[in-house]
C-alpha cells in the first residue's frame, strides 16, 4: 500500500477541503504543516518532476512572502538548486496543498478531477 504525505496550512481552505476529500475516499495519509515542517530538498524535486520541471509550480504564487522577495522576477535567473533550497527553508513560499505519494505520484494545489484522476479511490 502506498504512503500518502499531504503538506497542508491550518488557515487554509483550500487544504481543508482537500484533507476532507481525502478522508470521504478512504485514503489514509499523514498530513504535516507546511510552514513549521516544509518539504525536504529531496521531496521538492519529486515533486518538480511530477510537475514537468517547471519550479514556478512550486511557489504559493499569491503569497505575501512570494511577493515581498520580488520571486515573480528572481526566479527566472535562478538555479534549480538554488529554488529548491529556498522552498525547503521557508514554507510559506511552497504551493498548498502539497501531496506526494511514495511511488513517486505528486500534485499541488486542489482539484478534486485532477486528485481523483491520479488518486481514484480505494
Amino acid at each position: 500500500m502506498s504512503t500518502l504525505t499531504v503538506y497542508t496550512y491550518a488557515n487554509c481552505d483550500t487544504c481543508r477541503r482537500a484533507t476532507k476529500w481525502l478522508r470521504a475516499q478512504g485514503l489514509a495519509f499523514a498530513e504535516k504543516p507546511i510552514r513549521e515542517t516544509p518539504p525536504s530538498v529531496a521531496e521538492l524535486q519529486t515533486m518538480l518532476t511530477t510537475q514537468g520541471g517547471e519550479l514556478r509550480k512550486l511557489f504559493n504564487t499569491s503569497g505575501v512572502d512570494y511577493r515581498a522577495l520580488g520571486l515573480g522576477e528572481k526566479l527566472p535567473g535562478m538555479t534549480e538548486a538554488a529554488v529548491l533550497k529556498l522552498l525547503a527553508s521557508e514554507g510559506n513560499l511552497v504551493k498548498r496543498p502539497f501531496l506526494l505519494r511514495d511511488d513517486g505520484v505528486g500534485l499541488v494545489g486542489f482539484n478534486e478531477a485532477t486528485w481523483t484522476k491520479a488518486l481514484g479511490s480505494p
